[in-house]
């Protein structure tokens, strides 16, 4: 075989080859997207003001705390914030960083899809090049009957094996669940040792070291997340209209008043 016939095989495969995915620069943005293959810096980061994230004190105070010492290099915890929809899981991650990155720490917020799990060893093989301070976010994390294996792998990145998270990780996880993966009264019947199945599905839960939950409000609590929203935008409101907003849609949340706020605003000419 001549060498230019082995120059065009080998122009050949490049052609069919998909270049090797390149990272972004790891000490230059607050926020990244990991897509399986390589992380990307995310240009708009503008997380809700942590002030504004009302309803759920005790929670984002806990969550912050945690993300400080993180950030500073001490020890600090996995975390699991779980509970219903629409509480401020989601958000109550973003804004902590946002705020540790105003008084100044260098912590960055990295969010992988919860379809990516499988390359997470991949992933904490770059995070091992840099000392920065990461979360690893992975939101509305949920695992069927069919996905336990999945939960166990999870499990061993987070505690023990070869491929565990590095030091300057931690991961924020979501969950509408608890205890992440599904359980049924139907397990305190199987014959071979009930408490086993229990345990196993309970052992991922296990792994984060602080677990916050968030949950339903009433409607005094979810008027005061409308009141707390529409102040700092100098709105004014009416309560009744709130809550015909909410009953609507069925849910009383900081996500819904959010949503009656930004309606309230566009009403009013006012950008958010």
């Amino acid at each position: 075989m001549n060498d230019a016939l082995l120059t065009r095989i080998a122009e050949a495969l490049e052609r069919l080859a998909p270049p090797p995915a390149s990272s972004a620069d790891l000490s230059a943005s607050p926020a990244y997207m990991w897509d399986g293959r390589a992380i990307h810096a995310i240009e708009a980061f503008a997380p809700v003001n942590y002030d504004l994230l009302t309803g759920i004190d005790a929670q984002k105070a806990a969550l912050l705390e945690n993300s400080r010492r993180h950030g500073a290099g001490y020890a600090a915890h996995d975390v699991l914030l779980w509970g219903a929809r629409g509480t401020g899981k989601s958000a109550t991650v973003a804004s902590v960083v946002g705020k540790l990155r105003d008084e100044g720490q260098d912590i960055a917020l990295l969010q992988c899809a919860i379809d990516e799990l499988a390359s997470l060893p991949t992933l904490f093989s770059l995070l091992r090049g840099t000392q920065r301070p990461f979360i690893l976010f992975l939101d509305d994390l949920g695992f069927d009957d069919n996905g336990v294996g999945d939960a166990r792998s999870l499990r061993s990145l987070l505690q023990g094996g070869t491929a565990a998270r590095p030091a300057n990780v931690r991961l924020y996880v979501t969950s509408n669940r608890r205890h992440i993966v599904p359980r049924h009264l139907s397990e305190q019947d199987d014959p071979v040792n009930p408490r086993d199945v229990i345990d196993d599905k309970m052992a991922l839960a296990d792994r984060f070291g602080l677990s916050l939950g968030f949950h339903a409000i009433d409607q005094d609590a979810y008027v005061a997340i409308v009141s707390g929203y529409a102040g700092q935008l100098g709105l004014t409101f009416d309560p009744l209209e709130a809550i015909q907003w909410a009953t609507q849609r069925g849910s009383r949340s900081g996500r819904v008043a959010w949503q009656y706020v930004a309606e309230l605003a566009g009403r009013n000419g006012v950008r958010i």
